[in-house]
């Protein structure tokens, strides 16, 4: 792949020279190192994957010593998750977009992991020593939480990590079936200077729990008597993540310091089995008691929000301190066949990192690409207080299909003709953005963008609005359409759906959609961040780099596109063999 401009890469000057004086330790196929046109098949060009192999969920991801990591469930045998042990792939970065690939963490050598490492999280130590946290499948199948510190601490890569022989450090509890306890979050500290973790597991063999263990040793963990959480109509719950959140509207993060008062709130999320969909709640977490209490959402997870309304699973996040913000990751799997996967020899991505943060409603989160991404601009396009009428088309020219940032603010001239909002479409927006896709017209939209779109349109995925008159006030529809993003069989080419919760007479008629185009991977970003959807697209146009960006609007009503931002993003140098374009020495240490 290119690697990016010297000038990008400055800030990582000290992770680049210890990269390359240690290349014997990265993991990296040699095939991977290609140009661009390597993308094919769907590989992305700045989106987090190794260079083959299956991966799925992103595990531990610290900021640490200067040094971003992340760990992810990974295969090194092939490109399914059924082959072979799940390891803990490692990569580190300077940057959250340009990552090299290091040798796995942890892999399947002990008698309390010998069916897999499978997920877990990260935690750094009074005194500044990481540990990490991780389920292990013990070989009778039993799930076990276990724990690894650095060999070496002082390592800034922290490319060796050592499992004690103590482990398991959490056994499988009485009332928990072997196969339902695992994925133990980041470990804090309280206010009476105990450890806590929380962990999913499915009690009495039909609650989805989250337990919470105490310790003040990080070795001997208890039990506390209630859960964190239950969600009985979910089943079983994995991967749960609670943080705590700045006052609304405030974008700064919060680390996991003891906190004295009432005041602060926390955010749980729970990936549900049975949906295979990430749930979110904003609420109040008692550090007394160890539980935790939704604000405005029922008890169970199923009936809160969702993290993202497309194609994400087992998001985890960090707070990080270098730039004082909560970073959330989360896996992308694939939606063409397994065959396929064999076929292009790897599987899954991650999204691009997201900045979260409660929004001034103090009810649900905004999300949004980190900033970093903007080192990866390079040409761009717009459009200013363009016109696009009624069944209008307007192509985005100068910037490629396949691989762009595109921001736009759509300004709405009239409200009057919107369509008649059914309270039954409440309960399914997905359903609602299948029956009302972007080729079926309506009053105020639907409007937004056709991306990936070939020459003849054959082939194109919609990412738009529909506006909707409810009582006195307005409804705004965000949807995915995937019905035409490919002509390839075996693909799974669903609509995605959510309400955007503004009210968008006070916003001034005014809605931004913000779409990250990376050939198999559209990520879009609707009302600042309020309504995120994730798709996996594989038109088979692509393949020849031919692809077009489109402005549409299918309403009976105009639309002004009030301003569009449209940027070639470059090709970030992702778990890649150095191919020699970057020299250390080239590098002044004044500039790091």
């Amino acid at each position: 792949m290119a690697v990016l401009s010297l000038a990008a890469c400055v800030a990582s000057f000290h992770l680049l020279l210890l990269l390359f004086s240690s290349s014997s330790s990265l993991r990296v196929a040699p095939e991977a190192a290609e140009s661009s046109g390597s993308a094919r098949h769907g590989r992305t060009a700045y989106h987090f994957q190794p260079a083959k192999n299956w991966q799925n969920d992103p595990n531990g991801p610290m900021y640490h010593n200067g040094v971003y990591h992340l760990f992810y469930q990974y295969n090194p045998h092939g490109a399914t998750w059924g082959v072979g042990n799940l390891s803990w792939g490692h990569s580190v970065s300077g940057d959250l977009v340009n990552w090299a690939a290091l040798d796995a963490a942890l892999e399947p050598t002990s008698p309390f992991d010998a069916n897999g490492c499978w997920s877990g999280s990260a935690t750094i130590l009074p005194g500044g020593v990481p540990a990490i946290l991780y389920t292990g499948i013990r070989a009778d199948g039993e799930q076990v939480q276990n724990v690894a510190f650095p060999k070496n601490a002082s390592d800034p890569l922290l490319r060796e990590w050592v499992k004690p022989s103590y482990n398991p450090v959490i056994p499988l509890p009485a009332d928990v079936p072997a196969d339902f306890f695992r994925d133990p979050s980041t470990a804090w500290l309280g206010r009476d200077g105990l450890w806590r973790l929380a962990v999913s597991a499915k009690v009495g063999n039909a609650v989805g729990s989250t337990l919470i263990y105490r310790s003040k040793d990080f070795r001997l963990w208890e039990r506390n008597a209630a859960p964190l959480q239950e969600s009985r109509a979910a089943g079983m719950v994995e991967c749960p993540d609670l943080f705590p959140v700045a006052e609304p509207g405030a974008e700064e993060g919060l680390d996991h310091a003891p906190r004295t008062g009432t005041g602060v709130k926390h955010v749980l999320k729970l990936s549900a089995t049975d949906t295979f969909q990430d749930y979110y709640a904003v609420g109040r977490y008692n550090d007394t008691t160890d539980t935790f209490v939704p604000e405005d959402d029922g008890d169970d997870c199923q009936s809160w929000r969702r993290l993202d309304y497309g194609h994400i699973y087992a998001s985890k996040s960090f707070f990080d301190a270098r730039k004082n913000r909560r970073v959330l990751w989360s896996w992308a799997n694939e939606t063409d066949s397994q065959a396929d996967d064999v076929a292009k020899g790897w599987s899954g991505v991650q999204i691009f990192p997201r900045k979260v943060w409660l929004d001034n409603d103090g009810k649900q989160l905004r999300q949004w690409p980190i900033e970093e991404i903007e080192t990866l601009r390079s040409r761009k396009a717009g459009l200013l207080g363009t016109v696009v009428n009624s069944g209008g088309v307007n192509e985005i020219v100068g910037v490629p299909g396949t691989q762009a940032d595109v921001e736009v603010i759509f300004e709405i001239p009239a409200l009057e003709g919107a369509e008649r909002f059914e309270p039954n479409w409440l309960l399914d927006p997905q359903r609602l953005c299948g029956e009302k896709g972007a080729s079926v017209q309506g009053g105020v939209g639907p409007f937004g963008l056709l991306l990936m779109a070939s020459g003849d349109m054959q082939e194109h995925t919609a990412v738009f609005f529909r506006v909707f008159r409810h009582h006195d006030k307005y409804k705004v529809l965000m949807c995915t359409d995937l019905s035409r993003s490919t002509t390839r069989a075996r693909v799974y080419k669903p609509p995605y759906g959510a309400f955007v919760e503004m009210d968008i007479e006070e916003h001034g008629r005014i809605i931004s959609l913000r779409t990250l185009v990376d050939h198999s991977v559209v990520e879009s970003f609707g009302g600042g961040g309020r309504t995120c959807i994730t798709a996996r697209v594989y038109p088979e146009h692509a393949e020849n780099g031919d692809s077009h960006l489109y402005v549409f609007n299918n309403g009976t009503g105009a639309v002004k596109v009030a301003k569009l931002d449209a940027y070639e993003l470059a090709t970030a140098t992702v778990n890649v063999v150095d191919d020699g374009l970057i020299q250390p020495s080239s590098m002044r240490r004044g500039e790091a």
